[in-house]
């Protein structure tokens, strides 16, 4: 029979009995229910320069390993300077004769077709993007591509109407634009980077993350279907010596860039008296603040989509939590309730909620954070759970306890890892979660459409969610303020961001 556990709760008790809470525990156990699609991957992978897949100059390669079991899923191209430099030569090749040239309506045609077959091969490319990243194939399949798909769709549709996004003015492409993408979200970033600069007419070269190569060059292979013309996306593979090439390179007109503020900040001061444009998506530390009127139960939800979605390999990841102090005992005793039945394991079987983390060097960190938080007097709670073997993992993890000046409320952990704060006022609650350097995002719980309002204008945030979280749209613009950078990715905002204004 399952367990009867009585809620806690601080406010007066109510006649009766109070409510139980229905805890199954390990009573029944799912059945495996692992994915079955050929992610049909090759075991080496070439740079993709000039529409054609060519192998690197200097004829090195590195492995790309499955966090999941960490065996060598394949072997992927190290680009050097000479790489970035044929790139680049490309693209300005596509952009002089072809691409910065084509009417609108025809860019759209490509950027369709793009869309459509990514739809055809979603769960080849889901398998892929799990298989190479770690994640839950639940959320590369309902989440990632199709959002990537979403993303080549909206800003097809932009293609030819690119005069209605600065009203009055004449908008003209850049030329060619370099960019570096994280390994959080490997397919989607890369939407995120491709498209509006390819509906505004750039021409790009860019560089996928290390650890999460494989869904970039197969998405290469869709550019070949659709006819892509030659140069018009370049992607070159490689560490961080790549990635500092393809930023600093002297054709390319905008550099973008989505990762680490640390890595951000080398980036821009490397670029200091340049006339490049930039786009800087950085760090995170977001606030999830749940007032005392909130709807509990879908506030719990929200914070456990907050932190523990993709791992919490999440820049807006809400990983302090900030609760009203009336409520805070219950919302601690729900939310814990609720990580008893997060499933963490084999990030192909659709039963899982949390997958690998996505590397060893990721997991380390995690680690020596969460020490930090223990040895510096928070409460760690973890559930009770069956880690695999083989492969990089970690339990789901809140700590309360926590104050202002812990390493935990203050870093950026980027893993699976919960800070519960509380307040007393919503001056307080705007003032805690105010007082960090990062600005990217935060969420707000509360029946009061004026509380929300109020909050909305006063966190300094570049997205706030209001009763909910992680909801995102090729339509709204996305980014940050302060250590989480400039510029905007999505909607009108994030095409202006590619173009020249006449």
């Amino acid at each position: 029979m399952p367990t009867l556990i009585p809620e806690k709760k601080k406010a007066a008790p109510r006649p009766g009995r109070p409510r139980p809470e229905l805890i199954f525990g390990d009573l029944w156990e799912f059945d495996p229910a692992p994915e079955t699609a050929d992610p049909k991957l090759k075991p080496r992978y070439d740079l993709f320069i000039e529409g054609e897949f060519v192998a690197p100059r200097g004829g090195q390669y590195f492995a790309s390993i499955n966090p999941a079991n960490e065996q060598k899923l394949a072997d992927i191209a190290l680009g050097g300077a000479a790489d970035v430099e044929a790139a680049y030569l490309a693209a300005r090749r596509a952009f002089d004769t072809t691409w910065g040239r084509m009417p609108g309506r025809e860019r759209a045609k490509y950027l369709y077709r793009i869309a459509r077959l990514l739809q055809d091969r979603a769960r080849e490319f889901a398998v892929a993007e799990t298989m190479d990243g770690g994640k839950p194939i639940k959320e590369s399949r309902d989440f990632d591509v199709p959002m990537s798909a979403a993303h080549f769709f909206y800003h097809a549709g932009w293609a030819d109407k690119l005069e209605y996004v600065a009203p009055g003015r004449r908008v003209e492409p850049l030329g060619v634009v370099g960019q570096v993408i994280p390994w959080n979200f490997p397919l989607l970033m890369l939407a995120w980077k491709l498209a509006p600069a390819l509906a505004m007419g750039n021409c790009i070269v860019i560089k996928p993350a290390e650890t999460t190569s494989i869904t970039a060059l197969k998405l290469a292979e869709i550019f070949q279907h659709a006819g892509l013309p030659p140069g018009v996306v370049n992607i070159v593979t490689g560490a961080g010596e790549t990635g500092a090439a393809v930023m600093g390179h002297a054709l390319a007109a905008k550099v973008a860039f989505t990762g680490s503020t640390e890595v951000g900040k080398i980036i821009m001061r490397s670029l200091a008296g340049s006339d490049k444009k930039m786009t800087m998506e950085l760090g995170g530390k977001a606030a999830n603040i749940v007032f005392d009127d909130a709807p509990l139960d879908q506030a719990v939800e929200g914070i456990v989509n907050g932190i523990f979605f993709n791992q919490g390999h999440v820049c807006c990841a809400g990983s302090r939590l900030l609760v009203h102090e009336p409520v805070a005992e219950r919302v601690v005793a729900k939310l814990k309730n609720r990580m008893r039945v997060l499933r963490v394991g084999d990030p192909m079987d659709k039963n899982t909620d949390i997958g690998a983390i996505n590397s060893s060097d990721q997991l380390d960190k995690i680690r020596e954070l969460v020490d930090a938080g223990v040895k510096e007097g928070a409460e760690l709670y973890q559930p009770p759970c069956r880690l695999p073997a083989k492969g990089f993992y970690f339990r789901p993890t809140i700590f309360t306890e926590v104050t202002q000046t812990h390493r935990i409320a203050r870093e950026e952990i980027f893993g699976p890892v919960l800070s519960i704060l509380t307040f007393r006022t919503i001056d307080e609650a705007i003032e805690k979660a105010n007082n960090t350097p990062y600005g990217l995002s935060a969420g707000v719980w509360t029946d009061k459409g004026s509380r929300i309002l109020k909050m909305s204008t006063e966190l300094k945030a570049g997205v706030v969610w209001a009763n909910t979280y992680n909801k995102f749209d090729p339509t709204s613009p996305f980014g940050g303020y302060k250590e989480s950078g400039f510029g905007r990715e999505g909607g009108r905002q994030g095409l202006l961001d590619y173009a020249k204004l006449a």
